[in-house]
């Protein structure tokens, strides 16, 4: 093969497998080309995500659409490798019998080996090529889940956690660097339970304060901690490093202790508060993201409206929300009856979001006169758009320079100080100063 297409479905850490692939089909001499505008390959690898149906169904479009280039004659070959070929391992090659070529989410070397059948195996699993900008890289630093919430299927198809070796992942830091990489967002299934596998402890605040003393690293941002037995000695490294942005994306689910005991989260309502107050008390300033259920089978109204107080009284920086959607094989799909109705799952949902709307505009306009580092990434119309410590990639807001203003050319990837101007729920505006 000379060419293969890989479009890669699903979060940051399949992006991060895919990435892996790249490298590796690379080094067979083969141009590796990622989420092309077409297919247009000798062959398309799609890793897939199998999280919830939506991510399922969109997986399962491309692949049909491979499969119907593939019947053009505008492919030769389709594979399909990820989590939805991992969980669905025996029936999808009857269901789909045109694919060349089934992966599970672990079978990487598997399908370099049929697609370079004369590579060696890599020396180093974690040489990938970068597709995010070359400032910036995610860093999986394990891979797994322990937790078995009653909602969420990825135990099922990722198995148990497994962390990477601290010295492994300084390494790739270090090799990062040396690359341009300066920003690192942090990426597992769960954050918290970090090293407790590997060294029978969690490592992630040892992990963390390692990474922050490579020179060259400007900033860590730190995503998926779980609130169960958070790592508390994790926020005075936090609070230590400048490089450390002052964030964390933390999914809470729910406020109510009637529905935090269904989803089996094992934490209470006051402890979830408790846990809040002693991060931001620790880490002055940080920003907190979080994601939140509606709709989980028993929800009535009162718990719904308690996690409407919830979000009201604790005001979240940044936070996304979704309506429960059942999963085959979970605890929940095996025990609840999914009764809340589909509509009043979607009334909660807009009431929740244009709630956490409202806070959102108010957390941005209280940064107008205020001077935030801001990184560059891109331009549009007469506007450079970058991203500040407080922004991960794609999820949170933007910040926006009129050009204009700025009376020098800015360069993408370098970071400026920036006056905050104006603001909308989601986006800031600002000039260099």
């Amino acid at each position: 093969m000379k060419k293969v297409d890989v479009i890669t479905m699903g979060c940051s850490k399949n992006l991060v497998d895919s990435e892996r692939l790249l490298r590796r089909l690379s080094d067979g001499n083969i141009e590796a080309v990622h989420d092309a505008d077409d297919f247009c390959g000798d062959a398309v690898v799609i890793n897939t995500c199998g999280f919830i149906g939506d991510a399922k169904e969109e997986s399962i479009d491309m692949i049909l659409s491979a499969c119907q280039a593939k019947s053009e004659g505008r492919v030769g070959s389709v594979y399909v490798m990820g989590c939805l070929s991992e969980r669905y391992a025996r029936q999808l090659p009857d269901e789909i019998p045109e694919v060349d070529g089934w992966f599970g989410k672990f079978d990487f070397e598997a399908l370099v080996a049929e697609l370079c059948p004369k590579l060696h195996p890599s020396v180093r699993p974690w040489d990938r090529k970068l597709t995010t900008p070359s400032w910036s890289a995610y860093l999986k630093i394990a891979e797994g889940c322990n937790r078995f919430c009653a909602f969420c299927a990825i135990p099922l198809i990722t198995g148990r956690y497994k962390s990477r070796p601290i010295e492994e992942i300084v390494e790739e830091v270090r090799a990062l660097v040396n690359r341009g990489v300066k920003e690192f967002n942090v990426i597992a299934q769960d954050l918290s339970y970090y090293g407790k596998d590997l060294y029978g402890r969690m490592a992630i605040a040892e992990l963390v304060d390692a990474v922050a003393n490579i020179d060259g690293v400007e900033w860590i941002r730190l995503h998926y901690a779980y609130p169960t037995d958070f790592p508390y000695d994790l926020l005075p490294v936090m609070a230590r490093h400048a490089n450390v942005c002052k964030y964390l994306d933390i999914a809470l689910q729910h406020s109510s202790d009637n529905m935090l005991e269904r989803m089996r989260r094992r934490i209470t309502g006051a402890e979830t508060r408790a846990l809040l107050s002693r991060i931001r008390q620790e880490v002055p300033g940080i920003h907190i993201r979080t994601t939140l259920m509606v709709g989980f089978p028993g929800e009535t109204d009162e718990d719904f409206e308690n996690l409407l107080d919830f979000v009201r009284e604790q005001r979240f920086e940044r936070m996304g929300a979704f309506a429960y959607c059942e999963e085959e094989d979970t605890y929940a799909a095996e025990h609840y009856n999914d009764d809340v109705p589909d509509s009043a799952k979607h009334l909660r949902l807009d009431r929740l979001m244009a709630l956490q709307e409202e806070i959102a505009l108010e957390h941005n306009r209280s940064k107008i006169g205020t001077v935030v580092r801001v990184l560059i990434e891109s331009e549009n119309g007469g506007f450079y758009i970058g991203r500040s410590q407080y922004d991960s990639p794609e999820v949170d807001p933007e910040v926006l320079i009129d050009k204009s203003t700025c009376g020098v050319e800015l360069n993408f990837g370098e970071m400026y100080d920036v006056e905050i101007t104006d603001a909308m729920p989601y986006e800031l505006f600002g000039r260099v100063v």
